[in-house]
């Protein structure tokens, strides 16, 4: 039965470690082991050479030599056995040029030839090698044995048992052994930490589990609506879904880079990149309205998630519009009740010429505004919209004027976008004016009559929007913080976030190629002026005379 292997991702690197340490171990010991065989003939071979030579360097060996035939109860024989007795040596032969042995451990074969050649050594060659002999297999070293003059008169052989290189060989291995099991025992360690903190990392899930997390993950990332955005502690991208990537404006090559170096300065920036910090943060993204949390993780970096709540805004605004239209109806039917009793009044009293001169003023002041603003403004939608901010203005306390100068064509490319520019203007202007008259009369000050100015104009190509108003003005050091996303000097009202419209309205300028900036009206008060040079379709056909003649009087 095959044994099973294990599913968990950090038992499956122990064992892989194990058996890797193991195999090193094993093969590191073989390799110590193989080349010591060699290592200790070597060295036997060289003893016995050293041996031999120091054998040969006695000068009363040769002269023994020649002195007599052998003897085992020779001169030769004694200093050869007291040589090996002393050196531990397995035998220590000396012969003469003929090859005859004059010494031998076995003490019958002196007088006999060696068995092997001697004619080398004999020819002053000293010789060192392992072979087999008459006393089994030796390291061996000869060399050539002279007399007084430098005459070789023989030849020393001296043998070491390889019985005792084996020895050392066999006392080498439990060492080599030992070492390395402390290896293998110190990496075995080594290897229990690195799986046991691959287990707290994992925790403790299988291999399987992880490539099912990784396509998960995917899955899930890029299939929600919400962006998500990762950055590393070095303030990298690391990660960005496709959700981050279309409200953003970046692509997947983002990744691996700084944020700052993909994306312009600017709020989105300094929120992703923590410089802002706080929940539910807003920003304003390419005319998408934004809202970022961020969330440090253990290592130091940062995961953001962005929700785009620029369609909640639209029907945000849409439902301030009907609010306000519902406030203009009331106002006006409060103000049509007044008028109604005024004529009930006026029947009953039996004025009647005076009532029908009441009549007459009411619906012509009504027709007239009206018609003022159709008149000049050709867009229905931007027109409706300053019919329906007037009423509102009105019940404010608040005249709100359409500038003479005002001449809008009907070739606007969104009206849309205009009605977002207006309306946060208008409504800017309004709460900045009422606030102000408010203030005056709680204080019994003397005060202007509040008023607001619209003025659209088309400039060659260009559409102007000019509201101006005679409230408290903007301050010189807030003319460009009034138009950063979040800012704002009016109190919070619950469930709704404040400093949004004139950020959208400079977001809406840029994407139209033209931009917005706050001033100081003549005689007192705030102008905000709106340049969009992409906001009007081209012109077909000159103007007619007459038109022309009619939008320069």
């Amino acid at each position: 039965m095959r044994p099973r292997w294990p599913r968990r991702v950090f038992a499956q690197v122990l064992l892989v470690q194990l058996l890797i340490i193991t195999g090193v171990a094993g093969l590191a010991a073989g390799l110590f082991l193989a080349p010591l065989a060699a290592q200790l003939d070597d060295q036997a071979e060289h003893r016995a050479l050293a041996i031999a030579q120091a054998t040969a360097a006695q000068p009363g060996i040769a002269h023994s030599l020649l002195a007599g035939p052998p003897s085992p109860d020779g001169p030769v024989q004694a200093d050869a056995e007291r040589i090996r007795l002393a050196t531990g040596a397995s035998y220590v032969v000396v012969v003469d040029t003929r090859g005859i042995r004059y010494s031998h451990t076995v003490p019958e074969r002196i007088g006999e030839r060696v068995s092997s050649d001697p004619g080398r050594v004999l020819g002053g060659q000293e010789w060192t090698g392992t072979g087999r002999g008459t006393l089994g297999r030796s390291a061996r070293g000869k060399v050539p044995l002279r007399d007084g003059e430098g005459a070789i008169v023989g030849a020393v052989s001296v043998g070491i048992a390889y019985d005792d290189v084996h020895a050392l060989l066999v006392r080498a291995v439990p060492g080599i052994l030992m070492y390395a099991g402390a290896a293998l025992g110190v990496g075995a360690l080594a290897a229990l930490a690195v799986s046991r903190r691959l287990r707290k990392r994992t925790r403790g899930i299988e291999l399987t589990e992880i490539s099912a997390l990784l396509d998960e993950r995917e899955a899930m990332l890029h299939g929600i609506r919400e962006g998500v955005v990762a950055l590393d502690r070095l303030g990298r991208v690391r990660l960005l879904n496709d959700a981050a990537a279309r409200l953003l404006g970046i692509g997947q090559d983002a990744i691996g880079h700084p944020l700052d170096g993909v994306l312009p300065p600017g709020r989105t920036t300094d929120v992703l990149a923590g410089r802002v910090t706080g929940t539910d943060l807003l920003t304003v993204r390419d005319g998408r309205v934004l809202v970022v949390n961020r969330r440090d993780t253990a290592g130091g970096g940062t995961v953001a998630t962005l929700r785009d709540r620029t369609e909640l805004e639209q029907l945000r605004r849409e439902l301030d519009g009907t609010r306000g239209l519902t406030d203009a109806l009331r106002a006006q039917d409060h103000e049509h009740a007044n008028r109604l009793h005024t004529i009930v009044g006026l029947l009953e009293l039996g004025l009647y010429e005076e009532a029908a001169d009441f009549v007459a003023e009411v619906t012509g002041a009504h027709r007239a505004t009206a018609e003022q603003v159709t008149e000049r403004v050709r867009d229905p939608l931007v027109s409706a919209l300053l019919v329906g901010k007037s009423a509102v203005a009105a019940e404010r306390g608040v005249a709100l004027r359409v500038s003479p100068a005002t001449r809008l064509p009907d070739r606007v490319v969104d009206p849309r976008d205009l009605v977002t520019v207006l309306g946060n203007l208008v409504d800017n202007a309004l709460d900045a004016v009422a606030g102000a008259a408010a203030d005056a009369d709680a204080a019994d000050a003397p005060h202007s009559a509040p008023f607001v100015e619209v003025e659209l104009r088309a400039v060659g190509e260009t559409l102007v929007v000019r509201v101006a108003d005679n409230g408290p003005g903007v301050p010189a050091s807030a003319r460009e913080l009034v138009f950063t996303d979040g800012w704002s000097t009016k109190e919070a009202v619950p469930h709704r976030r404040r400093g949004l419209g004139l950020s959208l309205v400079r977001r809406l300028a840029e994407r139209y190629g033209g931009s917005v900036r706050a001033g100081e009206r003549d005689g007192g008060g705030a102008v905000f002026t709106v340049e969009l040079p992409e906001a009007l379709r081209l012109s077909t056909h000159p103007a007619h005379p007459a038109h022309s003649a009619h939008s320069k009087g």
